[in-house]
């Protein structure tokens, strides 16, 4: 009887999960709109506070650091207590801590609410992914997250154009509190929207969470992010060499610990069993290496600025051909998965490192108006291999831990990001730092691009072993 109770709710899906989906890309849009949207309006920030350099690095790698260390235990939130009134939860959260960013009246008050937007990011986010692979037939999901993977281009580019066009406009003379405080208008329709349109669902067993578990890896994952965004620009001083120190005995207690509950017949925050299954290392391997694009947009960034004397909207501006390719490549991602199979990750990850190539050569040889091109190609390549790692990825995993495989995969992302940022960045102002020549720049940026591409081939391989 419950099986067949059970196959009628698969052959019924839920008649609002198109518009349903509406509501979680935004909750999939937000946490990443914000990572990208802050870095064009932190020279105004620094003039208006008359901060050092020190509070604009806090401005992100606080928000970084808090978003990745939460993301698996938002995931396991929403596995345990359901995913719409997490998602909900963490929404509200979120447009609380964009307000109090908006209103920052010191550099304090500011670092204090990106922490909050972090967190509250990392605790909303999972629950999108699980809740597509919850609501989705099987024959809908290959578009549903294709869908997902184009909100994340739209994020990545869209964040820094629209930072540069609310800064340059001031709307209600806020200037910079304007890139936070547009959440909040987004957020007051979102909520009620999801409370109208998302179907609840969870794990099937309801356990208590794991706090111990959740500090030792919140706190062995903050010895290796903070590290990697800070150290550089503060020469390596001990303590950040003393936290890199403590990583392995952190994350080692960590997984003994949850080895135990789960041997115990407790629910521990990550189940080793399942990081064991299916060659899920492997494909977290490769979603490690294959976000190191998001050094991409830092150095790019300072190659439009610093080497060709661009001010941020146009800065802003020449990032969107990248933008396009990311947004065209997810909505070929179904056809692709047809043709290709899961070799279309692989196919992807070699656009990439063609159109990284490609741009590292032209910006060499001084060709900065050809770049479109490989931009695009490099957005295309990325369009189609994020949606198509994180089906590798989540699909083969029990339904029960959808939210907590979400969560590893967008934890592994995020940490990729700022450890990528950190050695990349650092390669890229090693060879142009601050008063470089014009030709230095140029060559710290090809440089970068190809230690970008060299990463996303190394994804590539796995991804292809993977797919064997």
């Amino acid at each position: 009887m419950n099986t067949s109770l059970h196959q009628i709710e698969e052959a019924a899906p839920d008649a609002r999960r198109w518009l349903a989906l509406v509501v979680l890309l935004t909750g999939t849009l937000l946490p990443p709109l914000d990572f990208f949207i802050v870095n064009v309006a932190l020279p105004v920030i620094r003039a208006d506070f008359r901060a050092s350099s020190d509070v604009s690095q806090l401005v992100v790698s606080v928000y970084a650091a808090a978003y990745a260390v939460t993301l698996i235990l938002g995931g396991r939130l929403g596995d345990l207590y359901g995913r719409k009134r997490v998602f909900v939860g963490g929404m509200l959260g979120f447009g609380l801590a964009s307000a109090l960013c908006g209103m920052a009246p010191t550099p304090g008050f500011l670092v204090a609410g990106r922490l909050l937007q972090g967190v509250s990011a990392a605790i909303m986010a999972p629950q999108s992914l699980a809740s597509i692979h919850a609501i989705f037939p099987a024959s809908e999901k290959g578009r549903a997250l294709s869908l997902y993977g184009a909100t994340f281009g739209l994020a990545s580019v869209g964040g820094q154009l629209l930072g540069g066009v609310l800064v340059s406009m001031s709307p209600f003379g806020l200037g910079w509190r304007s890139v936070f405080l547009i959440n909040l208008p987004i957020i007051f329709f979102a909520v009620p929207a999801a409370l109208m349109l998302l179907r609840e669902s969870r794990a099937e067993r309801s356990a208590r969470i794991d706090i111990l578990g959740a500090f030792l890896l919140a706190a062995g994952l903050l010895a290796v992010v903070v590290p990697a965004i800070e150290g550089r620009g503060r020469g390596w001083p001990w303590w950040c060499v003393a936290m890199l120190i403590l990583t392995v005995p952190l994350l080692f207690s960590f997984w003994r610990y949850e080895k135990h509950l789960e041997g115990a017949g407790k629910t521990p925050l990550v189940l080793p069993s399942l990081l064991l299954a299916r060659g899920l290392q492997r494909r977290l391997l490769a979603t490690f290496f294959f976000y190191a694009l998001a050094a991409f947009f830092l150095v790019f960034a300072v190659y439009e600025q610093v080497g060709l004397g661009h001010d941020s909207l146009k800065t802003g501006l020449a990032v969107l051909p990248l933008g396009v390719g990311f947004f065209l490549g997810p909505l070929c991602g179904p056809r692709l998965a047809r043709w290709f199979g899961p070799r279309s990750a692989v196919l992807g990850m070699a656009l990439e490192v063609a159109g990284l190539a490609i741009a590292a050569s032209l910006a060499a040889i001084g060709l900065p108006t050809w770049l479109p091109g490989p931009l695009f190609v490099i957005g295309l390549g990325q369009g189609i291999a994020l949606p198509a790692l994180v089906r590798l990825t989540v699909e083969h995993v029990d339904a029960r831990w959808a939210g907590l495989a979400s969560g590893l995969v967008n934890a592994t992302l995020q940490i990729s990001a700022a450890v990528s940022v950190a050695l990349i960045g650092g390669l890229f102002f090693t060879l142009a730092p601050d008063g470089a020549s014009e030709t230095k720049v140029q060559i710290g940026f090809a440089a970068a691009s190809l230690a970008i591409a060299l990463s996303l081939a190394l994804a590539a391989v796995l991804s292809w072993k993977r797919s064997n």
